[in-house]
Order: C-alpha cells, then structure tokens, then sequence
C-alpha cells in the first residue's frame, strides 16, 4: 500500500496585512442593530387605535404603517445578495442603521399620517438588509463547528425584542403619547452608529455583481403583490377581487424572477443555494415552522384580549416569560446545536411544540391567565431548540461564495411563510367561528320544544325582572344569548385554528427526521485556505489513495 500526494503550491504572501477582525464586536454591533429593527415593528401594534384618532384615519388605512413596511422588508430581502456584493459591510450596515434612525425620526415628528407613512418606508428600507446581512456577517467570520452558538446569539435580538416589545408598548401607550414609541429607538440606533464607525471591519468580499434589472421588477413587482395578498387575505377573505389578484399577479411574477434567475449568467439571487438538499430540507421545515409560531403568536392575543378582555399590557405580560425563555435558551441551543447537530433538537423542539399547540385546542370560557401563561412559556421553550438551529444547519451546508444568496432566500422564505401561516390560521378561525355560530342558531329554534320552552321561561324571567312586558324580556334574552353564542363559537373557531398549526408542526416533526449531518466543505480547501493565511509557501495535501 502507497499513498500518493498532492503537491499544492502557495505563492509567498503578497497582498496587504489585514486588520485582524475581533469577532465580538462584530456579533455585539449587528445584535444591537438587529435588536432595534425587530423592537420597532412590535412596537406599533399597540398603538393603532391611538394613530387612527390623531391622524382621524380608518383601520385600514392606518394598517398600511405595518403593511408598507412588510412590503418594503419583502423587496429589499431579495435583493440582499446582491447588495452585500456590491457594498462593503461598514457601507452597508452604517448605510442601513443611518436609513432606520432617519425613518425613526420622522415618524416620531410625523404630523400627518403620509408622513408618517414615508418615515415607515425608510425604516424598512433599513431594517429590511438588517437580517441578511447579519447572519452572511455570520457565515463568513464564524466555521462551521461553532456557528450554532453564534446564531444562536443572533436569537437573543430575535426574541428578547418581541418579548419586551408588546409589554413595552402597552405601557408606554397607558403613560404616555404614541411618539415615545419611536424615540426609545433613537438612542439605541445612534449608539450603534457610533460603535459600527469605531469599531465594524469590512467582513464581507465585494464582488461587484451586475445588477439584473428584469430580475429586480419580476422580484419587486412579484413578491410585493404577494405579500400585500396574503396579509389582506385574513381580513377580507381569500375570494376578495383585490386579494385575488395580487396573489395571482404575485404568482405570476415570482415564477418569472425564478426562470429568469435560473437562466441568467448573473442572477440577482443565485437560486443554486436549492440543489443543497440540506439546505433545501430547512428552509421547508423552517417555513412550516414559521407559519405555525407566527399565525398562532396572533391567535393567543385574539382569545385573551377579545374574548377574556384582558388589556394590551396584560396580553404582553402574559407573553413575556415565553419570548423570555426563548431568548434566553436560543444561545444554550446554538451550543447543543455544535455538540451533537440538528436531529435530537429537532425532534425534542417539535415534539413539545406539537404537544403544547394540541393543549391550545381546549382553550374555553374559564381557561385561566396563568394556565395561558404556562402553555405559552412551554410552547417557545420548544421553539427554542428549532427557531436558529434549523436555519443554521442548512445554511451550514452552503459555500462560502453563496452565503449571501442563501441567506436572502432563507429570509425571503420566512417572510412569506409567516404571512402565508398568518392568513391562513385567521381565515380558519373566522369561516369556523362563522360555523359553529350557525350551529348555536339552528340548535335554539322552536323545533326543539326543551329549548325553545327553557328559553320561553327565561324571556319571561327577564320581563319581569325588568319591569317590562314578555316582547321586552324576549329581546333582552336573544341579546345575552347572542352574545354567549358569539363569544363560544369565537373560543371554537380559535380552537379550531389550533388543531391546523398542530398539524403543521406534526408535519415539521416528521420532516426533521431526514435531518443528517453533512460535511461542511472540502478539508482540502480549508487547509488551503489557512495556509495562505499564515503564508506558508509550500503546502501538502494528502489526498488518500492506493
């Protein structure tokens, strides 16, 4: 038995001394950035009624604050790849963070509600590369063997600001005006600013790509329709000429910006990330994922603030030990993650998530605020172990040269998953909670004698405790009986909501058990690559053989 040898000639270093990167500033200064831009968006929600008094605007058009900016996110994230090409780090994040504390600003002076609406626009604008860029940032200074913590990291921002962000809005709102709201961002962001012009390195390679103009329309015009369809699919119906177009226009175009991406030489996002069947695995499970997390965190405020009638600050407070648990679990996580890979996190992850969501399908009247409060804290201690781990092991699989790439289709996928599981769970609610409203109706009729005799008594009952006649009594009982009948139909219709995100995350559960681990990259590379680092003139590569 021989062993051959390959011989790989590394030229003496030539080219400048690079400035050594201290990756914990680079981790702190994107965790601030990102921890601000997520704060923001949950932010706003609380304050709705407070906007449509002061700018004397109706629901819908105030909802467009957080429309626009979804969309804005929606076309921006696409296209990340190709920024991150085209700019270095310090432009891109200095440039991002400068767009969202500009946006703050106006929307804290806005006047009006366009001018607001234009401050909204450029915090998206900001926020929009936030993500993206990061974790690219990520992929790039951190190897593969450790990632999983420093992702994990990136899920302290990710979930500490949605958990404070609710409850901080709540209070805020009861104490103060709505324009606090957007001046606690103030501060945060220009210290990030601040601490980014000290203290960022450039980290990743500006490739300069060509810029692909029908790619960028079909992108625009494509995933703007469809994310405008699908978050008004949930309030207007899925049959609403409106919602039916722009899902269809947006169809229509995403197939087009994905033949045309995979056609062309220099695609504006690089679509190949998909043949890593790894990487493809995740991104799925990590949309399912998404669509059940997203569409049911807007399902508990629902039942506990319209059917319980507990306030907005008491819906954040219940929330909070979870999103808290969460934050604080998702590091511990990334490093389980390193240890022993995605398998055993991804079943344990799913499977107290699949458990916990079934519990919220027995959701009734007299469910109590800390018997909530437990289910939820126990549903994101399971999210915990798969919301940055399921990502992480696909991006893992990808190349160096296309870590951006999939980093802008890992995003955009969530994206519209979580609008997609969104719109659907509320559309389930609504079309259930109108049928078993029917069922009260036709069950309370004067075909059925026990019934309708218990409810003649009652109307009488009412009658004479009013002081009034029968005809009286009668409507005081329909509208209790209408009102009962409301509120138990709405508890199903949630319920029923639930049994749907329960399926999804079975479906999830069932998908991670083709989870393998994969090899990250080619040894030989890795070696070549530390040789030119450290200038070693000659290095030799054993590549087996007989």
């Amino acid at each position: 038995m021989s062993e051959s040898k390959a011989l790989i000639v590394v030229e003496p270093e030539r080219e400048e001394k690079e400035t050594p990167i201290h990756r914990g500033w680079v981790l702190g200064i994107f965790l601030l950035g990102a921890f601000v831009t997520i704060l923001n968006q949950t932010l706003l929600n609380v304050a709705i009624p407070h906007l449509m008094n002061d700018f004397n605007t109706s629901a819908s058009t105030i909802q467009w604050l957080s429309t626009g900016f979804m969309l804005v996110n929606g076309i921006v994230i696409p296209i990340s790849a190709f920024l991150i090409g085209t700019f270095t780090t310090r432009q891109l994040f200095l440039s991002a963070m400068t767009s969202f504390t500009v946006g703050s600003l106006i929307c804290a002076f806005s006047p009006s509600f366009a001018v607001m609406m234009i401050g909204r626009v450029i915090q998206g604008l900001g926020a929009g590369i936030m993500m993206p860029l990061m974790m690219t940032v990520i992929l790039n200074i951190y190897p593969p063997e450790v990632r999983g913590r420093a992702m994990g990291t990136i899920g302290i921002a990710m979930f500490f600001a949605p958990a404070i962000g609710p409850t901080l809005s709540g209070w805020i709102i009861e104490h103060f005006s709505w324009r606090l709201l957007f001046y606690v961002a103030l501060p945060i962001a220009i210290l990030d600013i601040i601490l980014a012009v000290f203290f960022l390195k450039n980290v990743t390679k500006q490739t300069k790509p060509s810029f692909d103009m029908p790619g960028f329309l079909a992108s625009t015009i494509g995933f703007g329709s469809l994310l405008y369809g699908i978050s008004e699919a949930g309030s207007k119906g899925w049959t609403d000429p409106i919602v039916l177009t722009t899902i269809v226009l947006g169809v229509v175009f995403v197939l087009l910006f994905i033949a045309r991406e995979l056609t062309t030489d220099k695609p504006l996002l690089d679509l190949r990330v998909f043949k890593y069947s790894m990487f493809s695995l995740s991104a799925a499970i990590s949309c399912i994922v998404n669509m059940a997390m997203f569409g049911a965190t807007i399902l508990v405020p629902i039942y506990v603030q319209n059917i319980r009638g507990y306030s907005p600050l008491e819906a954040g407070l219940l929330m909070l030990p979870g999103a808290l648990l969460m934050g604080i679990m998702s590091p511990i996580s990334g490093a389980l993650f390193d240890k022993f890979g995605i398998k055993p996190l991804a079943i344990i992850g799913l499977g107290i998530t699949a458990i916990t969501t079934w519990e919220f399908t027995k959701l009734n009247a007299d469910t109590t605020y800390s018997t909530l409060m437990w289910l939820y804290t126990f549903r994101m201690f399971g999210m915990s172990f798969i919301s940055m781990t399921i990502m992480t092991t696909g991006l893992n699989q990808i190349p160096r040269e296309l870590a951006s790439h999939g980093t802008a289709a890992s995003n955009t996928a969530r994206q519209i998953a979580s609008s997609i599981g969104t719109a659907v769970l509320v559309t389930v609610m609504t079309r259930r909670t109108t049928y078993h409203m029917g069922e009260y109706q036709n069950t309370v009729t004067s075909t059925n004698p026990s019934l309708y005799d218990s409810f003649q008594s009652l109307s009488a009952a009412f009658g004479a405790k009013l002081g009034g006649s029968v005809e009286q009594g009668h409507a005081y009982a329909i509208s209790i009986l209408n009102g009962l009948a409301t509120k138990m139909s709405t508890i199903q219709g949630i319920n029923d909501a639930f049994v749907v995100a329960t399926g999804l995350t079975i479906l999830a559960l069932i998908g991670s058990l083709f989870f393998r681990r994969v090899p990250h990259g080619q040894n030989a590379t890795r070696v070549v690559e530390a040789a030119v680092k450290k200038a070693v003139p000659v290095t030799e590569v054993r590549t087996g053989g007989k």
